[in-house]
């Protein structure tokens, strides 16, 4: 007889309890959720019609297992049935036998069959009745620690404990030898109590490494009974069920239908009613042993429902109301109705940290996103934006399952739908279900129960593999520290598609000077009439454009393209000037590397490099055998040496061009230009000065001679003038190289074209203006059609140029704000580079509004030296005195009398020395002396000077120090920049290389939900994606978690801005009005501290040096004193979070009339927080320095 439920009580919390509440609706019944005090807020409640409070003054597990409690409340409420879901009360025979006599049904099998099948010792007996297989053990309870180890000496470890009540796992051990026996009996004895009220223990033996297959049971009141086939759930941590799915894939049809016989065999012994779960482990050789039945609905259930379309739930129901099976509520007519299609995954989300041995994390859910889509059932718990998750249950949150036509797609549909789930707010192990998923074992369904246990790796979400977890740590230090997680939108670049096999078949400017060698190739140049044109892209227009940080990837993907569509191209500089600086200090890249790549790539043009004729690629001088070496290893891969000196002294650039010539390469020492030849009043560089430094290099050797006008200085008509003159004063071809700062670059190399000038450099035009070289494009069409047609494709051209516009933006904060161009550059005769960079370097000293100020003293100071060649390192001198005097508000005209008691700037006592080279005209004697102050200048080249660099040395500190080869790149790069080189090797060895890393990951990072293919290796990729960026906990630090390859990782990283308080904020200026306290000459951070406690200093003694912007200075006692006490250390005026910028004041007193007098020095630093821009957002810090006495 039907009889209709009108209530059902659900005896049960969270998940299971919204499920049922939902089933109830579904057929029309009313349902009742009960909960405890500490469940009052949670989601549940409001699923069902009705809700009460029980429990109180229980624990909050007490209140879902008070039996007599939950009964009266059923009664009071007038429920018809109560359903106990599973775990708590759902295997309980005192609950089921209360419920039957309170005339309450109890949804579920009697507690007679309960008390057959519930029992994992009474479940067993059932089976060996019915000659199903059982693994050997004891057939009743443990009665004692005694019986426990006489069983386990008897069948041998390993052994299993189980909770005969139990289920989930708790009250279960695996015990491998005699001294775990105990404690483990004993914990699973109080587990067991605690979870079930039930302290009953049995022991069996332990299969290892088994599979775990479990069969759905339904049978109803009339005997009538199926089975809804079977579920794997190998997959467990600690016996807990972790991912579970239908169908399982190590069983063939004839074991599957085995199994299946099986567990209707137990079922039906009993006559089994309600839905319930055989469970089946499968050995190493495929035979099967019955473990226990579980008389309650799963976990899992929802796998077998997706596959079969039977609602399980629904079935319990109306087979407790009276329902038949094969009554149309239900319609299972016979086994035959059951068809399971497709396959379904269950992966269930737990407030669980995988990283930290899953340990329960909670908080409250401050962001909850969930799946959806097709092919994704979710089965909620207690998540929602605004949840607190308690400690005291059941951390499950929400059950995903995923259904489809096969294994691979229904697998494929959990990642989705895991990557789809947003949970900030508490840790969950979503990362570690994910890496579950993508393991190859899971793919083949061939996991057994020690899966997790023999697979760590997926426990642990931090990334393993060092390359993987030094590219995560390097992005989310980027993301975190620089961008904030803010990104930018990059076109992505289109690379030409070509055919690279005929880069082989190209004949170019290489191939005839290989044959021809230079002097003839010298004479080919002059002989024949095109206009040759060389693209400064890769190197002099990025270095002017964006600071030299364009990275070799770039140029690598386009280099192909170039050497093809540039077949018509004469030479490319790719190489040298700041390249081998910037590569190593900034951009954790080769050089070397870098030349070679492009040599290989772009085999058919010549490659041509900048070089300083006594610096190489450094900035200091260096012995001559370095720069001879240096010139033998470049000459590999190097084609043409431009060679210049910042003076245009030709002693300074002999070593290089007789290295050159030497090497049977291509010599092109230059003539920098400067002043304007049309002007008459300007005598000192006017044409008899080019033209006669011109015939010396020419006598000297020279193949090229070209003219580098570092500063756009060179006026269209001025260019004709000049290169009229030069070529009918010599015979060697001409190379010109300008700027287009002013915009009248296109024009002065047409004029120049005009006077007959063999090479013009250029750059591609998304490359080009401003203070990069003029567009290509536009000179290759200015010449179409006339005797100088470059025969230079345009449209190819065009789509080289698109590549590199695509690329630039990412380039985009090393840019200066010059956006237009500007005529002033030939007032004042500041470099390109040096004219994007001057205005920051202002504003960094606290001078922006004295710009204007500055520039003219940039003129002035030009006059004063005596109007100089400027280009790096003398354009340098120039504009370091310029800032200087604005600061110490110094004139020319009185410069020399207030400079006696000035310590002035590095870069100028360096020049007026000699170390630079020897000005045209000589130094103004009266202000060397004032700078020098006593020390003695050279006349002769600085190189002459140095000992011979000792490359065994080297070679052998590399070999010892860093392990590494010792070769002779390695030996040249140390001796060029011995610091940044070893910073770069530590840096390879620490954080790794990141060469490969797209270009908008390497300077931007990522945004959360980007995903990127990251290249890290030859042949190794990365599919990269930020999840998220979690929010700084209590130490500073920020999770950032990552999807790599379909797994999930996670860094931790300092938030340097993340609740950084500083103490004692203030400012502490030098009185002016006070002799005895004096402020720093710049500002910046302090590299050296000279003094130490208890020094006597004279006034005039350096105590420090301060440094900003590559200048050094002394700060110098100004009376004498005695040091008390050092407050500072070398490096401070930066804080430990890494600020742009430091400003620093020193106060000093000193003894008065000789009396020692306590004296402190202190510093404030002003700094720039989340800017690309100096002297921005300044917040001033106290630093404490020194005390003198």
């Amino acid at each position: 007889m039907v009889n209709r439920f009108k209530k059902i009580l659900i005896a049960n919390r969270g998940e299971i309890s919204i499920r049922i509440a939902r089933a109830c609706k579904e057929l029309g019944i009313r349902s009742i959720a009960i909960y405890s005090e500490e469940d009052k807020n949670s989601l549940f409640r409001t699923k069902a019609d009705e809700s009460y409070l029980i429990g109180e003054g229980k624990t909050p597990i007490g209140a879902y297992l008070a039996i007599d409690e939950i009964i009266e409340m059923a009664k009071a409420k007038g429920a018809d049935a109560i359903h106990p879901g599973y775990g708590f009360l759902s295997e309980n025979v005192e609950f089921a036998k209360a419920c039957e006599d309170a005339g309450i049904v109890f949804i579920g099998p009697d507690y007679k069959m309960m008390g057959q099948l519930g029992d994992k010792i009474q479940s067993k007996l059932v089976a060996q009745e019915v000659g199903v297989p059982t693994i050997p053990g004891v057939e009743e309870a443990i009665p004692s620690e005694k019986a426990a180890k006489e069983f386990a000496e008897k069948c041998g470890y390993p052994v299993m404990l189980k909770a005969a009540a139990g289920g989930g796992g708790r009250g279960m051990r695996i015990v491998h030898s005699e001294e775990e026996l105990i404690p483990s009996f004993r914990s699973a004895l109080s587990e067991a109590k605690k979870a079930f009220g039930i302290d009953d223990i049995f022991i069996e033996k332990y299969l290892e490494s088994p599979k775990h297959i479990e069969v759905q049971i339904l049978g109803d009141n009339y005997g009538n009974l199926v089975h809804l086939y079977e579920r794997d759930c190998s997959i467990q941590r600690r016996h807990q069920k972790v991912v579970e799915f239908t169908p399982a894939l190590c069983l063939d049809d004839a074991k599957r239908k085995a199994i299946c016989e099986d567990a209707l065999k137990i079922a039906k012994f009993v006559n089994y009613r309600s839905a319930g779960t055989v469970e089946f482990l499968l050995d190493k050789h495929g035979n099967h042993y019955f473990i226990e039945m579980n008389p309650r609905i799963q976990v899992e259930h929802t796998v077998t429902e997706m596959t079969t379309g039977i609602d399980i739930v629904h079935a319990q129901i109306m087979i407790a109301s009276g329902c038949k099976l094969g009554d149309d509520e239900i319609g299972i007519k016979s086994q035959e109705d059951v068809k399971p299609i497709g396959a379904a995954i269950q992966c269930r989300i737990t407030t669980e940290d995988p990283a930290n041995d899953f340990a329960p994390d909670t908080g409250t859910i401050n962001l909850y996103r969930s799946a959806s889509g097709f092919g994704i059932r979710l089965d909620g718990g207690n998540g929602f934006t605004g949840a607190v998750i308690s400690p005291y249950y059941d951390s499950l949150l929400v059950k995903i399952t995923s259904y489809a036509r096969t294994f691979e797609e229904a697998r494929k549909k959990s990642l989705r739908a895991l990557s789809e789930t947003k949970i900030k707010g508490v840790k969950t192990n979503m990362a570690f279900l994910a890496n579950v998923l993508n393991h190859e074992k899971f793919k083949e369904g061939n996991c057994d129960t020690g899966f997790i246990a023999e697979n760590p790796e997926l426990l642990n979400i931090r990334p393993s593999k060092d390359r993987e977890r030094k590219l995560l740590t390097f992005i989310a230090e980027k993301v975190v520290n620089d961008t904030k997680g803010v990104k930018p939108d990059f076109d992505v670049p289109v690379i030409p598609n070509v055919d690279e096999s005929k880069v082989a078949e190209l004949k170019g400017t290489k191939q005839l000077f290989d044959d021809m060698g230079a002097e003839k190739f010298s004479k080919w140049i002059t002989d024949q009439e095109k206009l040759l044109i060389t693209d400064t892209t890769m190197r002099d227009a990025q270095q002017s454009l964006m600071a030299t940080r364009v990275r070799s990837l770039d140029m690598e993907k386009i280099a192909t393209a170039t050497a093809i569509y540039g077949k018509d191209i004469f030479s490319y500089e790719m190489w040298g000037g700041a390249t081998f600086d910037v590569a190593y200090r900034f951009l954790k890249e080769d050089p070397w590397e870098r030349l070679d790549m492009l040599r290989q790539k772009m085999p058919n043009t010549l490659t041509q490099m900048l070089i300083r004729g006594a610096n190489a690629v450094g900035y200091k001088n260096y012995p001559d055998n370095v720069i001879r070496r240096f010139i033998q290893e470049a000459a590999k891969s190097i084609d043409i040496f431009r060679i210049f000196d910042s003076l245009n002294w030709i002693e300074g650039m002999t070593v290089s061009l007789d290295e050159v010539l030497k090497q049977g390469k291509i010599a092109e020492p230059c003539l920098c230009y400067t002043g304007d030849v049309l002007d008459g009043k300007r005598t000192k560089y006017n044409l008899d000065y080019y033209v006669r430094m011109a015939k010396e290099l020419e006598k000297r050797g020279a193949h090229i001679l070209g003219i580098k006008d570092m500063a756009g200085l060179v006026k269209p008509h001025a260019a004709k003038v000049l290169i009229d003159a030069l070529k009918n004063a010599i015979d060697i071809p001409i190379h010109f190289h300008t700027h287009d700062t002013s915009g009248n670059a296109v024009a002065a190399v047409l004029m120049a074209a005009e006077a007959g000038v063999d090479i013009a450099d250029a750059a591609y035009s998304s490359m080009a203006g401003l203070t990069s070289q003029p567009s290509l494009n536009s000179i290759v069409a200015a010449v179409q059609n006339t005797p100088r047609d470059t025969g230079i494709d345009l449209d190819e051209s065009q789509r080289i140029s698109d590549y590199w516009s695509a690329v630039r933006p990412i380039y985009s904060q090393f840019e200066s704000d010059l956006l237009s161009p500007t005529a002033e550059i030939y007032k004042y005769e500041i470099p390109g580079g040096q004219y994007s960079n001057l205005k920051p370097q202002v504003e960094s000293f606290g001078l922006g509004h004295k710009f204007y100020e500055v520039k003219e003293m940039y003129k002035k100071v030009n006059e004063m030296l005596g109007d100089i060649i400027k280009v790096t390192p003398s354009s340098k001198v120039v504009g370091d005195l310029a800032i200087f005097m604005i600061q110490n508000e110094l004139t020319p005209e009185n410069v020399v009398e207030k400079g006696k008691s000035i310590d002035f700037p590095d870069s100028a006592v360096s020049y007026f020395e000699g170390m630079i080279g020897q000005p045209e005209g000589g130094f103004p004697k009266d202000l060397q002396e004032v700078v020098l102050k006593g020390k003695k200048p050279i006349t002769c080249r600085p190189g002459e000077l140095l000992e011979d660099e000792n490359f065994d040395e080297i070679k052998k500190k590399l070999q010892d120090e860093y392990d590494l080869e010792g070769s002779e790149r390695e030996a040249l790069s140390y001796a060029l920049y011995p610091k940044v080189f070893e910073d770069y090797i530590k840096s390879m060895n620490t954080e790794g290389s990141f060469r490969y890393v797209g270009s908008d990951v390497f300077f931007h990072g990522m945004k959360e939900g980007e995903v990127s293919d990251i290249k890290i290796a030859e042949g190794k990729e990365l599919t990269v994606k930020l999840i998220e960026i979690k929010a700084p906990d209590v130490e500073g630090f920020r999770e950032v978690l990552f999807e790599v390859n379909g797994n999930r990782s996670n860094i931790k990283v300092l938030d340097k801005d993340a609740g950084v308080a500083v103490a004692g904020q203030s400012v502490v200026f030098a009185a002016e009005d006070d002799p005895y306290e004096v402020g720093a000459n710049i500002p910046g951070k302090i590299v050296k501290v000279l003094v130490a406690d208890k020094d006597e200093v004279k006034e005039g003694d350096p105590i420090a040096i301060i440094e900003a912007m590559k200048m050094e200075s002394n700060i110098l006692a100004t009376a004498n004193g005695i040091i008390d006490k050092i407050y500072v250390e070398e490096g401070h005026g930066k804080t430990w979070w890494g600020l742009i910028n430091d400003m620093s004041k020193v106060l000093a007193k000193t003894k008065e009339k000789g009396v020692p007098k306590q004296v402190t020095l202190k510093f404030d630093a002003c700094v720039v927080i989340n800017s690309n821009k100096l002297g921005i957002g300044c917040v001033t810090y106290e630093f404490y320095a020194l005390t003198c006495a």
